[in-house]
């Protein structure tokens, strides 16, 4: 046995210490190593750290669980296998998650939910289990719903694993169900900034393709706000307007000649010569969905197409229809 592995086997066994100060000695330590030296993950994730982080997740003492959730969330980063088969290791990252409003914890609920995101980054049926865990849906939900009391940092780290949630169609009705789309234009409408509003519309982008979206749109005036951001005139970013037509053709593709309607009483002027400007110069598959979308709006478009979702989250994407940026 090398000394890289005595070192951890060390560490590990010191996490269930009956001392609060060499447990969180050893947790600063296998966070410090599972961050700059990755050979170190497998090694730590093979010596049975998980359960005992997952275990420290609940605990009273904020370093503990800041360091239990950051070594989790580098673990995270090339051990998920090891993570998702871990009994108990979600519901403690709900656990975290749930107590947002902590101001001490704000560090915790962070990587817990740059966790989520990251063990969901490139298993499609790691999505289907998150899913399933409605404790952390409704938590990250409500993380948006609190916006104005949370790091702005967090809110971004909650946008990015509630798209990757949303990746799988039957998590989005889950979404609506407890408020997601209220929640996301809310942070559009109230929040501003550049960076937000590009992740909140790419969440919207994804829950929009679900039937349950269609009324929870119509009841916060969401199309309206959509073509909004596509006018030109507001500055929005091209990831933006991307994202918003992604929204706008998901509905439609959804709802059908009805929704086609609403979408074309709501869209202006220029509206239109945003979404041109997405279909002139955004992305291949944002040119592509801008045209598309465009021929529904000038009432030449098969709305009852087969509906394939899509939008993109920086590096994470939905391959068979995400536009890149």
């Amino acid at each position: 046995m090398d000394t890289k592995h005595r070192t951890v086997r060390t560490l590990v066994s010191k996490l269930s210490s009956v001392s609060e100060r060499t447990r969180i000695e050893a947790l600063c330590e296998l966070r410090q190593m599972s961050k700059q030296d990755p050979e170190t993950r497998p090694v730590i994730a093979d010596s049975g750290a998980i359960p005992y982080l997952a275990e420290t997740l609940y605990s009273s003492s904020h370093p503990s669980q800041e360091n239990a959730t950051a070594t989790l969330l580098n673990l995270s980063i090339t051990e998920k296998e090891p993570i998702m088969s871990t009994r108990g290791v979600l519901d403690a990252l709900a656990h975290v998650i749930a107590h947002h409003s902590s101001t001490s914890a704000a560090a915790a609920v962070q990587s817990s939910a740059a966790t989520i995101h990251s063990l969901l980054s490139s298993v499609d049926d790691y999505r289907t289990v998150v899913g399933s865990k409605r404790e952390i849906v409704y938590a990250l939900v409500d993380i948006l719903r609190c916006h104005r009391s949370s790091p702005p940092r967090t809110v971004k780290d909650s946008l990015k694993a509630l798209f990757a949630i949303a990746l799988h169609p039957l998590n989005r009705g889950t979404m609506v169900q407890f408020g997601v789309v209220p929640a996301l234009f809310s942070l559009i409408v109230n929040d501003g900034r550049v960076g937000i509003v590009e992740d909140a519309t790419a969440v919207i982008a994804q829950v929009a393709g679900c039937e349950e979206s269609i009324e929870a749109f119509r009841k916060v005036s969401g199309v309206g706000v959509l073509a909004d951001l596509l006018d030109l005139a507001t500055g929005s970013s091209m990831r933006t307007r991307e994202n918003a037509v992604s929204a706008l053709l998901n509905l439609v593709r959804c709802g059908g000649d009805e929704v086609a309607g609403d979408v074309r009483d709501a869209v202006a002027f220029g509206a239109l010569d945003g979404i041109a400007d997405v279909r002139d110069k955004g992305s291949v598959k944002g040119k592509s969905k801008a045209t598309e979308l465009m021929k529904v709006m000038l009432g030449g478009g098969n709305s009852n197409v087969v509906f394939n979702s899509g939008s993109s989250f920086g590096s994470l994407r939905n391959e068979d229809s995400g536009s890149s940026f």
